[in-house]
């Protein structure tokens, strides 16, 4: 019977995540936003993303800070955050963050690069028609 085992490994697996959520919550009080973001990609959590954002917009030269953060993100994660912000764009109320994104992106990733992220053609056709 493997029941038992499975428990145990969902109930880790649930601590884990609340150990997680615990950490992301440390991370932005402390206002180390890029271990934020990152922990929050990684959660595949693209509201806590948004929430991240516009914790740095929010700050003095929040324009800036957003840019440093974002440069310093790998492209795995650069290209979870364009999955993220294409939903974000698509509301009044997310669309100023998804811009200010998707600028940092379009000033600091050559177009050859930008052209290699996956989903990059559907992205880009789901974001001309709100942009």
């Amino acid at each position: 019977d493997v029941t038992e085992i499975e428990e145990k490994e969902a109930q880790a697996k649930q601590e884990e995540q609340i150990m997680k959520e615990q950490e992301l919550s440390n991370l932005l009080h402390e206002k180390r936003y890029l271990k934020a973001l990152g922990l929050a990609i990684s959660l595949d959590r693209p509201h806590t993303v948004l929430m991240v954002v516009k914790a740095i917009l929010k700050e003095t030269e929040g324009r800036k800070h957003l840019e440093e953060n974002i440069v310093r993100l790998r492209k795995d994660q650069k290209e979870a955050v364009l999955a993220f912000l294409v939903t974000w764009n698509t509301n009044s109320r997310n669309c100023h963050e998804a811009q200010a994104v998707i600028e940092t992106l379009l000033k600091h990733e050559a177009p050859d690069s930008l052209l290699q992220y996956s989903g990059i053609k559907s992205a880009v056709e789901s974001l001309l028609p709100y942009t």
